[in-house]
């Protein structure tokens, strides 16, 4: 399973093209669930765990892994789910996982396999999930349904990240102009909240949308009434997202003669170089790693219009 980390080159092509590919995996049941490959770095047997007293009750403990410590999370804890037990069979796996800017790993029930699949037939969780849900998509795969996790959600649980903005950079943003808004466009609702209390923190007003091709659909209305340059100043765009993802939307955007002079910054809890190249590729003005509320203010201090 861990060689397809090594074949990162190859799955940088599905970038751009609106795919990619999730790691499927069970929590006790049969119910089917996923996570971007991306944000996968290794799948492991379920290491020796040394237990930290204090630490949040979804964490079963913390292992040493390649040399550095890693918390290990009861993933099906974590989402609401009856704890896996420790005394789980020879298919109990810990797939370790890098985004916003740490390493963690989730103990699940078993690994199954990595399937290639299109953003348009991830769809938006069923309304009546309600906010409270982890669920952030779903997606069918050979007729069945797959779950895909909110792993930001998860993440907040046990890594509390620093929400204000520093009194500097607000002072920076005195100086802009604060007459339109900024649209904010991702699937996690806790990361759509970040962002949106950065942003209004430095005086702006916002708009959301939980995927690219809702904030497509806006950009177009305000297009056809001619109010694009008088409503947004500026779009902050996760990648991840169903039904459109970031690098998709960016390109929709530069296609579109009324959009095309749109700033746009992609944020992602995922890092690295493919990152960076493939904002350049899609025509973004800027990529930001989730999530570091000055890093995120002074990138919209640089992007926006003077007073």
């Amino acid at each position: 399973m861990s060689q397809f980390i090594d074949d990162i080159d190859q799955r940088t092509q599905l970038v751009g093209q609106n795919r990619m590919e999730l790691l499927l995996f069970h929590l006790g049941g049969k119910q089917a669930f996923g996570i971007n490959v991306f944000k996968v770095r290794e799948v492991i047997a379920k290491p020796k765990l040394r237990h930290i007293p204090g630490s949040s009750p979804i964490v079963c403990g913390v292992a040493n892994i390649r040399g550095r410590t890693v918390s290990i999370i009861d993933l099906a804890q974590a989402i609401g789910f009856p704890s896996l037990q420790v005394d789980l069979d020879e298919d109990a796996k810990v797939i370790v996982t890098e985004f916003n800017r740490s390493v963690q790993g989730f103990w699940v029930s078993a690994v199954d396999r990595i399937v290639n699949v299109n953003w348009e037939t991830v769809k938006p969780p069923p309304h009546g999930t309600g906010q409270d849900s982890y669920l952030v998509a779903v997606t069918e795969v050979d007729g069945c349904l797959v779950e895909i996790i909110d792993v930001e959600r998860v993440f907040a649980q046990i890594n509390r990240l620093k929400e204000d903005i520093s009194p500097d950079v607000q002072k920076q943003a005195e100086a802009l102009a604060h007459d339109r808004r900024i649209l904010i466009v991702d699937d996690s609702l806790v990361a759509r909240k970040q962002v949106e209390r950065a942003v209004t923190e430095l005086g702006f007003r916002t708009e959301t949308r939980s995927d690219g091709r809702a904030a497509l659909d806006y950009l177009e209305e305000l297009a056809a009434a001619d109010m694009v340059d008088s409503t947004i100043e500026l779009v902050i765009a996760d990648i991840e997202m169903p039904r459109m993802d970031g690098y998709t939307l960016t390109r929709k955007i530069r296609e579109n003669d009324a959009l095309k002079t749109l700033r746009v910054l992609l944020h992602s809890s995922l890092s690295g170089q493919f990152n960076i190249d493939m904002v350049k590729r899609a025509g973004a003005d800027g990529f930001l790693a989730k999530f570091d509320p000055d890093e995120l203010a002074a990138a919209v201090v640089k992007h926006v219009r003077r007073a």
